[in-house]
């Protein structure tokens, strides 16, 4: 218990720290998003950059594990979006709806947990989690909500939109150069090797903080509709990936472990910013990340102490 008290701490302690110092108005009413923009174009990137440019290859891809994960978060993704049409909502409210029960928070609770959980090994298979949740999981939403909202235009469109929107994400294409440059035998000199660590390094803090200033804004009180979503991100998600994980494709156990800890993460910030892109009620997928967080302090702590 002990082990897992202080594995977790740290990581809540910023997110409490982040929600304190933005509810005490230490932190602007920006601040969250800013430090969003700060991980997400800087520190981030350059730790996916260093890891993809640096690591053995061999040791970064995982056929099994890519299998369990994405098959587990799609599989979620695609029951709740049926679901939630069933109940007579849009394409776009039952997608989001669905992004938010399947979203898990790779990026800024996913790497720091793994790191602290596995070790310098544990980065490897959250850096594939991240791209899977990033490019494939939230493309797929991003098709469904254009389809919806532009049923006249054709799936086509909505495609080449999201094509777009990918090639300048820089979560998606930092490491596809890192990985190309690892291929082409490059180096990473002394000098941008340490600008890319002091970038890497922040990003653990600045993205924990940027979450907890998030959650500390008011969020809309419909809860019934989330409490749903969230059993199902907490509970649902990642008992799937543990049966694919460690019966279907039969994991080693470090891969095994981590494809269960990265579902059983709460609810990143991506529905919620894909809400507000499209000027979308966003209120269930807000309170969905908050209810989420809160509940994987107790979920995370089961799962370490199964693990």
């Amino acid at each position: 218990m002990a082990y897992i008290l202080s594995t977790l701490a740290p990581i809540f302690g910023l997110i409490l720290l982040g929600f304190t110092l933005r509810r005490t108005q230490r932190l602007g009413e920006h601040a969250a998003s800013e430090l969003n923009r700060l991980v997400v174009w800087l520190c981030l990137p350059a730790l996916l950059f260093t890891s993809t440019a640096t690591a053995p290859l061999h040791s970064i891809w995982h056929p099994g594990f890519v299998m369990a994960f994405t098959l587990a978060t799609l599989s979620v993704y695609g029951l709740t979006l049926v679901w939630r049409l069933a109940q007579g909502l849009p394409l776009s409210s039952a997608s989001l709806d669905a992004l938010g029960a399947s979203y898990a928070n790779t990026g800024y609770v996913g790497i720091p947990l793994c790191l602290f959980v596995l070790g310098d090994d544990g980065l490897a298979p959250a850096l594939v989690s991240t791209l899977i949740v990033v490019s494939l999981l939230f493309a797929i939403a991003v098709v469904a909500v254009e389809v919806s909202l532009h049923r006249h235009q054709g799936v086509f469109k909505a495609l080449a939109k999201v094509l777009l929107a990918l090639s300048k994400n820089p979560l998606v294409v930092s490491p596809l150069i890192g990985i190309g440059w690892n291929l082409a035998g490059f180096g990473v000199h002394d000098v941008a090797g340490s600008l890319l660590k002091l970038l890497g390094d922040a990003t653990v803090p600045c993205a924990l903080i940027s979450l907890g200033a998030f959650l500390a804004q008011k969020q809309a009180s419909r809860a019934s509709s989330a409490n749903s979503l969230v059993l199902i991100k907490l509970i649902v998600h990642p008992a799937l990936t543990w049966l694919l994980a460690f019966y279907v494709f039969e994991l080693p156990t470090l891969w095994a472990s981590a494809a269960v800890l990265l579902s059983a993460l709460p609810t990143g910030t991506g529905p919620y910013m894909l809400a507000e892109f499209y000027k979308h009620e966003a209120s269930v997928v807000s309170r969905t990340i908050l209810l989420s967080t809160v509940g994987s302090v107790l979920t995370l702590a089961g799962l370490l102490a199964v693990l």
